[in-house]
């Protein structure tokens, strides 16, 4: 399926930012990319943009992203953007949309599971399907005073505008269309209105314009600063993940969002960051070799600081686009060997002093059950995925909980019993995963294996 995409219009309230509006940057890429690369994960690689002011940067600009994106796009130029609506934009992309296709605008953020549900929807030979936000009263992403509004019933669109009386939903600028809507969008013109509502008016009377429930997605039309802020906020929010340890969840993930707020604006990709992350915490193992307290304290805040970053390379790939299997995996290894390191300088701590072979056997309890506690995650989250419910068993011991018990005993001068403590709870928390597991029977096992997931959340 083709996907046409307006981008003519000026954006006047904020042209003050120097570019055009669909050229603006919104955590690390421009609306009009972000917008592209979000229809992408939902199936699409065809698109068609229609372009109007500064026509020559928007050419330009997407001229040099395919050879960054796999992506096909065709570039409309549409000379009348200043004295007509946005329904002679989508009129000029009639010679090179014969079937149904998508419309979207360049400045909206949506959610990538709403566009892949709109595509599954049946569509009729003369019908239009607008997504619609029927949340008038909780979605505080909306501007309540330009959204274009829309009456519905049973389904069908009564009317559209942003001026109507009595609506029901908002419009989110999605739509699923036949070709049917240039015919309405000409009978619009001639009737003297060239927005798009227009061309949907048309297909209302017709009973051939019909709503899809976005339900609870979220989605913003970033027309001034305001909503750009907006707009950052609800991406940078996304980035939580459910299978957050309590560490991760209160005190990393927080601070990691906004580092990687700073960091996406940069030209560094996410495997740079795992390898930083890497070594932080590979130079806090080195500080334990050499041993005293204060090498003691640096290699457990090194330790804590590598955790935090550990957490960016991830959310710059999300917020980015830059998501690969290679990236899961590389990130997964890594951290196997920066533990390895880190608990190893931790026993050598502890031995320096005393050669005693409890503690080497301590230590390399610790080490054991940190793998098998990256090991195990991956089919004990398979399952927890699958039965998120039961709220008894979404306790979670990780990486994140790991790292800061060394930090905590780093901080107290009490190295070997974090040793102590990291052996008995990731050995604990093993056998409390096996018992689960086996509770549940192999369908947990098998739910992993569907999942088919790299251990990235360690």
């Amino acid at each position: 399926m083709k996907c046409l995409i307006l981008a003519a219009g000026r954006g006047s309230r904020l042209s003050e930012q120097g570019v055009p509006k669909p050229l603006l940057r919104l955590v690390g890429l421009a609306l009009i990319e972000r917008t592209m690369l979000t229809a992408q994960q939902a199936g699409l690689g065809n698109f068609y943009v229609v372009a109007g002011y500064e026509a020559e940067r928007i050419k330009e600009f997407l001229s040099e992203l395919p050879l960054r994106r796999d992506l096909k796009i065709t570039v409309i130029q549409n000379d009348e953007w200043e004295c007509k609506g946005n329904g002679q934009s989508v009129l000029k992309a009639r010679g090179f949309l014969e079937d149904n296709f998508i419309l979207l605008m360049a400045d909206h953020i949506f959610e990538q599971a709403s566009l892949i549900d709109l595509m599954k929807e049946d569509l009729g030979d003369c019908e239009v399907l607008l997504g619609a936000d029927f949340n008038i009263g909780q979605n505080k992403l909306v501007d309540t005073q330009d959204v274009t509004k829309v009456s519905v019933k049973d389904q069908l669109i009564l009317d559209i505008g942003k001026n109507i009386e009595g609506f029901d939903a908002y419009d989110t600028g999605m739509f699923l269309c036949s070709p049917a809507v240039f015919d309405a969008l000409e009978q619009s013109c001639r009737d003297g209105d060239t927005s798009l509502s227009g061309g949907v008016r048309i297909l209302a009377r017709q009973d051939q314009a019909k709503v899809f429930d976005i339900g609870g997605n979220y989605w913003i039309d970033v027309d001034d600063k305001k909503a750009l802020q907006k707009a950052e906020h609800t991406l940078l929010a996304t980035l939580k993940k459910e299978n957050d340890g309590p560490i991760s969840r209160y005190f990393n993930r927080p601070l990691s969002i906004e580092i990687s707020r700073h960091l996406v604006k940069t030209s560094i990709t996410p495997n740079w960051i795992s390898f930083l992350s890497f070594f932080l915490c590979c130079l806090g193992g080195v500080f334990f070799f050499l041993g005293g307290y204060l090498n003691l304290v640096l290699g457990g805040i090194l330790a804590q600081v590598s955790s935090i970053i550990d957490g960016c390379d991830g959310e710059i790939a999300r917020l980015k686009f830059q998501a690969t299997e290679f990236g899961g995996w590389f990130d997964a290894v890594l951290d196997r060997y920066a533990d390895a390191f880190l608990l190893l300088g931790l026993t050598f701590y502890v031995t320096s002093s005393n050669g005693d072979f409890l503690y080497i056997l301590i230590g390399f309890m610790a080490i054991i059950g940190t793998f098998m506690n990256s090991y195990t995650a991956d089919k004990y989250d398979g399952l927890m995925r699958k039965r998120i419910e039961a709220k008894a068993h979404r306790f979670r011991i990780g990486r994140d909980v790991r790292i800061f018990i060394i930090l905590l005993g780093c901080l107290v001068n009490q190295p070997f019993l974090t040793l102590v403590v990291l052996a008995v709870v990731t050995n604990t928390e093993n056998v409390r995963r096996i018992v689960i597991l086996y509770k549940n029977g192999s369908d947990g096992l098998s739910a992993g294996r569907r999942k088919k997931r790299n251990i990235t959340n360690e």
